[in-house]
C-alpha cells in the first residue's frame, strides 16, 4: 500500500511539474515585447536635437529627429486624429507617410521588424476596410515600387527598421527613402536617402544592407 500511495504521489507530482512547466512556456512564447522608455538619452549625444524636422517628401510629410537610435519617449502621435505611432520612431513616420497619402494605417507592432510577419493588410481610417499586403524577399521578381514599406532584420539596431519608398529612378536603377530614427541627420533632399537597386536574371535586390525585403499594397 505504501508503494502504491508513494506511486499516486510521484505521478501526481510528474504532472503538476508539467503543467507548470507548460505555463511558464507559454509565458515565455506568447508574452509580448516591449520596449522600455529611454527618455535620459533623448537629450544627450544628438546627432540633431529631439524634435527638429529633418527633411519634408515631396508631398510634404516631414520627418523629426529621434536624437539618436537610443531614445524612447512613450508619446503618441497623432495625424488629424489618428494615432501614428510613438514620436519619432521609424514606425510611427511609416504610418502616417501611408495615412497622409493613401488614408489607411497598419495595426501596433512592438518593433519594426514585427511588420514583416504581422502585417498582412492595413486599415482604411474611413471605411474601416481591409487593404491586404503582400511581402516580397529581397531578390524578388516584383521591384520596390512607391509606397513599399522597406523591412530590415532585428539585427540592425536590435529593433529592425522600417523605411518608405518614396520615389524610384528606373534608367538610374536607383530608389528614394523618407524614414526616421535611422542616421537622424538632416535630408538633402526631399528624401532620406537613395539607394542602389540591381535587376539580376529577373530578380529585383536592392542593395541596402540588413534589408529583408517590402511589403506592397495595390491602393487603387
Amino acid at each position: 500500500m505504501k508503494n502504491r500511495n508513494l506511486m499516486i504521489f510521484v505521478n501526481h507530482f510528474h504532472h503538476q511539474v508539467y503543467i507548470v512547466t507548460l505555463l511558464l512556456l507559454t509565458v515565455i512564447i506568447f508574452s509580448p515585447v516591449s520596449a522600455n522608455e529611454n527618455r535620459a538619452a533623448c537629450y544627450k549625444q544628438c546627432v540633431s536635437d529631439y524634435g527638429t524636422v529633418l527633411g519634408t517628401t515631396a508631398k510634404g510629410i516631414k520627418a523629426y529627429s529621434n536624437c539618436n537610435n537610443d531614445c524612447v519617449i512613450f508619446e503618441p502621435n497623432k495625424h488629424n486624429g489618428t494615432y501614428t505611432g510613438i514620436k519619432w520612431q521609424c514606425v510611427e513616420f511609416a504610418r502616417r507617410w501611408l495615412l497622409v497619402n493613401h488614408g489607411v494605417v497598419y495595426g501596433d507592432v512592438d518593433f519594426a521588424i514585427d511588420i514583416w510577419d504581422k502585417i498582412t493588410y492595413y486599415t482604411n481610417v474611413k471605411t474601416s476596410k481591409q487593404v491586404p499586403v503582400t511581402s516580397h524577399l529581397n531578390g524578388s521578381e516584383q521591384p520596390p515600387r512607391t509606397g513599399d514599406l522597406l523591412i530590415y532584420a532585428k539585427a540592425l539596431l536590435g529593433t529592425g527598421h522600417v523605411a518608405v519608398v518614396t520615389g524610384v529612378n528606373k534608367e538610374k536603377n536607383k530608389i528614394t527613402i523618407g524614414e526616421q530614427n535611422y542616421k537622424n541627420s538632416e535630408w538633402s533632399d526631399d528624401h532620406a536617402r537613395s539607394v542602389d537597386y540591381i535587376n539580376r536574371n529577373g530578380k529585383y535586390w536592392v542593395l541596402d544592407p540588413y534589408l529583408i525585403g517590402w511589403k506592397h499594397s495595390k491602393f487603387n
